[in-house]
C-alpha cells in the first residue's frame, strides 16, 4: 500500500536532526483495531537511519502478532509492519554506506558483518541484529524512537515498524537498492520474496530441474515458484 505523502531530498534536509510528527497505525493491544494517529519519531542515533516509508505491505506475521498469537511480541503499544520500501530522510553518526535520498528496503534480519554468523559461508543469522521477537527497542540505548504525542514510548516490531510514515532503523537493517527499481514492488523483497527464495536456494538447495513441493501459495510460496527455477511443481 502507498502510505501517502512523498518527500523530497530538499525537504529531508529541513527535518534532519529534528523530531518528526507523522501518521502511524498503532497497535494498542492484541486484537484491537489499529489506530491511525499522530506519533513522534526521534532522529536517528549512532549507526541508525530514519526512513520515509513510501510503500508497505502486510505479511501474515503482522497478522499473527496483532492477534497476540505470539506471546513474545506483546510489547504494546507498538507499530507493526516489516515489508516496505522508502527513502532515507536522515542518517545518524557513523553511517557511511547510506545517505539522504537513498532508496532502501527495511530488513528484519539485519547483518552486523562482523559476528561469526555474518562471516560464515553457511548462514547470515546475525547474533546482534538477527530477527528477535523479544526485541522492541533500539540496540544503541534500549529505548524506542517512537512516542505518543504526550511523550510515552511506542515499541518497535521486528527491527522495522513500517506501518508508519517514518521509521528509524539500525543501519544494519536497511538495504540500499537501485533508484530505478520500482519502490511499489520492492517492498515484497523485505520478507515474502527473500524468505521463500532464500530458503529454496540456501537451505533446500533447489537446483534447475528439481521437483519441488510447495505447501501454501502465499507470497512465500509464489516467490519460490517464480524464482527458484525448478522444473516441476507439486502444490
Amino acid at each position: 500500500m502507498d502510505v501517502g505523502y512523498h518527500s523530497s531530498e530538499t525537504e529531508s534536509t529541513h527535518t534532519a536532526g529534528k523530531v518528526i510528527t507523522c501518521k502511524a497505525a498503532v497497535a494498542w493491544g492484541p486484537g484491537q483495531p489499529l489506530v491511525i494517529e499522530d506519533v513522534q519519531v526521534a532522529p536517528p542515533q549512532k549507526m541508525e537511519v530514519r526512513v520515509k516509508i513510501l510503500f508497505t505491505s502486510i505479511c501474515h506475521t503482522d497478522l499473527s502478532s496483532w492477534k497476540g498469537e505470539n506471546e513474545a511480541q506483546r510489547a504494546y503499544p507498538q507499530i507493526l509492519g516489516h515489508e516496505a520500501a522508502g527513502i532515507v530522510e536522515s542518517v545518524g553518526e557513523g553511517v557511511e554506506d547510506m545517505k539522504i535520498g537513498d532508496h532502501v528496503i527495511p530488513f528484519f534480519q539485519g547483518e552486523c558483518g562482523t559476528c561469526i554468523c555474518c562471516r560464515s559461508q553457511k548462514t547470515n543469522l546475525c547474533q546482534k541484529f538477527g530477527v528477535n521477537p523479544l526485541k522492541s527497542v533500539m540496540v544503541n540505548d534500549g529505548k524506542t524512537r517512537f512516542s505518543t504525542m504526550d511523550g510515552n514510548p511506542i515499541f518497535h516490531f521486528l527491527n522495522t515498524s513500517t506501518f508508519s510514515q517514518y521509521t528509524v532503523l539500525d543501519s544494519a537493517c536497511a538495504v540500499k537498492i537501485d533508484t530505478k527499481a520500482p519502490l511499489e514492488k520492492m517492498s515484497l523483497l523485505s520478507c515474502g520474496v527473500s524468505t521463500g527464495v532464500g530458503a529454496a536456494w540456501n537451505v533446500a538447495n533447489v537446483q534447475p530441474g528439481s521437483s519441488v513441493a510447495i505447501f501454501g501459495l502465499g507470497a512465500v510460496g509464489l516467490a519460490v515458484s517464480r524464482f527458484a527455477d525448478p522444473i516441476k511443481f507439486i502444490f
